[in-house]
Formats: C-alpha cells, structure tokens, sequence
C-alpha cells in the first residue's frame, strides 16, 4: 500500500469511527424524542448514518485497508474508540437539562455540532482523494457529506420550534410530552450496559484510556469526576487524591481543571502523573490480577510496574510481587 493510499485509509478509518459513534448517540436521542418532525428526520438519519457506515467500510475493503497491520489496528482502535465515547456521552444525552423540552433542544444544538464536525471531515477526505487522484473514495465522501449537510439544515430548521417547546414547558407550564413514556429511561440502563462492555474491549488498545478520560472531562459536571465535592476543595487536598485515580479518571480532572480554575498545582501534578499504564487496562485490575499477570511477565514489565504503582496506588502487594519477580529472575 503506497504513501497516499495509507493516507486515505486513515482518514476512512476516522469517518467510519465517526460513523459507528453517531449511530449509537442517533439511537440514544430518538429513544427520548416525542414523534413528530424533529423524530421523523432524527430516523432518517439514524437509517442514513448506517448506510454510510457500511459504504465506508466497504471502501475500506476495497483499498484492501486489511492488507496492512499497522492500519488495522489503528482502525479497531479508532473505532471501537469512537463507540466507546458515544456511550459514555448517551447517559448525558438521556439526562441532561431540566424538562424532556430542554433535553430534546440540547441535543439538537449537539447534533449541529456533530454534524458540522462530519461535514469537515468528509470536505477534508474528498479534498485528499481527489488530490491523489481516487475519484472513487472523493465520489463517496461528496455524497456522504451532502447527507450531513442536508441533516445540519433539517436540525437548523427544527430548533426554533424545540426552543419554542421549552418556553411552553417551563416558563408556561404547559409542556408538550413526558419524556418518561418516550422510552429514555430503557435507553439509559441499555447504554450503560453496552457502555461497559465496548469500554473494556477498547481499553486493550493503548492510549484509549486517555483519551476517552479527555473526551469524558470536556462534558464533566462536578459530580461526574472521581473526587466527591472537588469544586470545594483545595489545590493541596485535591492534589493529595491524585494518585489513587486511574489515568481514565486524571484526563477527566485534568480537563475539568484546565477549563474551571485551572490551579497550576493542580494541573502540574496531574501532568507527572499521566502516562502510559504498564500494560492495557492496567489501572482496573486488582492486586491479585496484577501479581498473576506479574508471575509471567518480563523484567522490563515487572520494572515498569514497580515505577508506576509507586507513582499511583502504591499498593504493599503489587510492589512485593514486582520486587519478587525481579529477585526470582536475578
């Protein structure tokens, strides 16, 4: 596979991710959408979004994007990635905002951003294929990207009256539908079901972690980080909790951080603290998961496992086995 080959498979490779996400955020804002016209055309999205998935995948096939480890794990990557995060997002999606009006409002203006985010990256991709002359993949992103665009108008067109809705339902207290009959709360306990699955399967690859904790931090609310009652804390006691998260949990402070009051103590901890785990999922495994998994590992592992333990947990059983299975192999 030549040089801009490669090059249009990983821009594939990022739309198809792209894909993946918004058809599971598409799933998870209808399930709490009254019927009517914003629902009709949240459907026909969903149904385009689907078809699209599969024409990009299909094109992927036929560049022979398999042919080439490196792309292929940066494509499970990137789009088991891109399913992990809309997971995470669908709970928000479902509860967020005050009545089932402002819910439903505040996922429309989400669903413009989405859809400007695909339109820059369709523009991008159809721009790089056309360039090195695949005027099959710059023929697919050109349609695609018309659907995006035409989704962006459908949303546009819809907002007034969403806004409308909101202003009927709580300044007029008349709203226009309960949004627990239309079947958000079954959406809820099904996202966090699948949430949990697809994360762990994600978190095998490296960096994922990271990088679905920065995604995660950037719609935090206080409440949804891993130390209770962080805004009323000071820089020292907050500093002092740091080491127990896991790299998933400090990306979240970290963001959290940097956007709310950005204390360099803060954030200058946390950067020592953020790095790679010793392996892939590292940071939820248990002492006797890891001391099991130390009992074959190398001694580069068992080293980097007695640096980083140090560093976070610091935990008696971890650091007596990593040191045992240096002495064991001296």
């Amino acid at each position: 596979m030549n040089e801009s080959t490669q090059k249009i498979v990983q821009y594939l490779n990022e739309a198809h991710a792209t894909e993946l996400a918004l058809t599971r955020v598409l799933q998870s804002q209808i399930a709490m959408t009254p019927s009517g016209t914003y629902r009709s055309g949240l459907e026909k999205h969903l149904g385009e979004t689907q078809n699209h998935a599969e024409r990009v995948q299909r094109r992927l096939g036929e560049l022979d994007a398999g042919s080439n480890p490196v792309q292929v794990v940066v494509g499970v990557a990137e789009g088991v990635l891109g399913q992990v995060l809309a997971f995470a997002k669908t709970p928000l999606d479902l509860l967020r905002g005050g009545s089932g009006e402002e819910k439903v409002l505040k996922n429309a203006k989400d669903a413009c951003a989405t859809e400007a985010l695909e339109i820059a990256t369709y523009t991008a991709l159809e721009r790089l294929a056309r360039s090195v002359g695949d005027h099959k993949t710059a023929d697919l992103a050109a349609s695609i990207r018309q659907d995006e665009q035409n989704m962006l108008d459908r949303v546009l067109a819809e907002i007034p009256k969403l806004a409308a809705a909101v202003v009927g339902a709580e300044v007029d207290g008349d709203p226009s539908f309960d949004v627990t009959k239309t079947g958000a709360a079954e959406g809820v306990r099904e996202a966090k079901k699948t949430a949990g699955k697809a994360a762990r399967q994600a978190r095998k690859v490296p960096g994922v972690a990271q990088a679905e904790g920065q995604v995660k931090g950037a719609v935090a609310d206080e409440g949804d980080l891993a130390i209770a009652g962080y805004d009323s804390l000071t820089a020292d006691e907050i500093t002092s909790k740091l080491t127990d998260l896991s790299q998933i949990d400090l990306a979240k402070v970290d963001v959290y951080e940097r956007k709310n009051q950005n204390r360099s103590t803060v954030v200058g901890r946390i950067d020592t603290l953020r790095g790679d785990e010793p392996w892939p999922s590292y940071d939820e495994q248990s002492v006797t998961e890891i001391t099991t998994a130390l009992r074959s590992a190398d001694d580069n592992s068992a080293r980097k496992v007695a640096t980083y333990e140090r560093a976070h947990k610091n935990r008696a059983g971890v650091l007596k086995a990593a040191q045992r299975r240096d002495v064991a192999k001296a």
